[in-house]
């Protein structure tokens, strides 16, 4: 059976993410010309074309689009393995550790009523809380940074992990304490969404923001001053009252699709230390 190498998929994924030889050279920090002998030798042993070279530039054909979903889940893979490998060595005959991914300032009141169960199990594991960015959690699950996570539906997906539901909450908005719409008892999206001094914010992941022309935030502290100073606001679940400042108000969305909390793994593992937490989880 043909085998293909690490390296070579780390060369297929560049030129197909770049969709130019140029570019993904210069990513690899290699030379143009064997860049694209090592793509032509793997569609050679493939027996089929990955990409369609033209004038305009470079196209997946559907082989290709295979090939990329599969590299990218393969190089992932092994990243995890790795990562996940060396923090078993660090540990030595020390006490286990797992690696919590968590949504930077959200679930305060339920991350804390776990870590604190979970500590009092006989035989627990050191708990490593690792704060993320909007939607991280799936990718540090995914290259073995976090070992667990707590990720939230419809927001995260959930492929190819296992999952246990925890809560679920509705959404508020987040806005201004001086703004005329704070003192709602409630907001729909409609109405949140067309307000012309107070445009929603928006996050890196283009399928996370919503249109507009809000400003851009990268974090929850930037966001938390951004709406201090009136230029924005944003939706949040419930529980995101507890990181609030006083120049903030929290009002309910009555149409806001419902979030609920998972606590998520790697679909193959076998830790026992990870089972401990889960079946902590699974009884809060």
């Amino acid at each position: 059976m043909d085998t293909v190498e690490n390296r070579e998929l780390r060369y297929f994924v560049a030129v197909a993410e770049e969709l130019h030889f140029g570019r993904a050279a210069e990513r690899l920090g290699i030379a143009q010309p064997p860049l694209s002998r090592a793509i032509q030798q793997l569609e050679r042993r493939l027996g089929v074309t990955l990409l369609e070279r033209n004038r305009r530039g470079v196209l997946l054909t559907g082989a290709g689009e295979i090939l990329l979903q599969e590299g990218r889940a393969a190089l992932d893979a092994a990243a995890a393995a790795v990562r996940r490998t060396r923090r078993a060595g660090d540990r030595g005959a020390g006490r286990d550790r797992l690696v919590l991914a968590v949504k930077a300032g959200a679930f305060h009141e339920l991350l804390h009523k776990l870590l604190d169960a979970y500590a009092a199990e006989p035989g627990a594991a050191e708990i490593e809380v690792l704060p993320s960015g909007t939607c991280e959690q799936e990718e540090m699950l995914r290259d073995g940074r976090a070992d667990v996570a707590l990720m939230h539906t419809p927001f995260n997906s959930l492929a190819g992990f296992d999952s246990v539901e925890l809560v679920t909450e509705g959404q508020v908005a987040i806005l201004p304490a001086k703004h005329p719409l704070a003192t709602r008892r409630s907001l729909s999206m409609a109405e949140i969404a067309d307000v012309p001094d107070l445009p929603l914010a928006r996050w890196p992941r283009k399928d996370f923001s919503p249109p507009g022309p809000g400003p851009d935030v990268h974090d929850q502290t930037q966001l938390a001053q951004l709406i201090a100073l009136g230029r924005t606001m944003t939706v949040f679940p419930e529980s995101a009252r507890t990181w609030l400042w006083e120049e903030h108000a929290a009002v309910p969305l009555s149409d806001a699709p419902l979030v609920t909390t998972h606590i998520v793994w790697p679909a193959h593992s076998r830790s026992r230390v990870l089972a401990g937490l889960v079946r902590t989880a699974s009884r809060l």
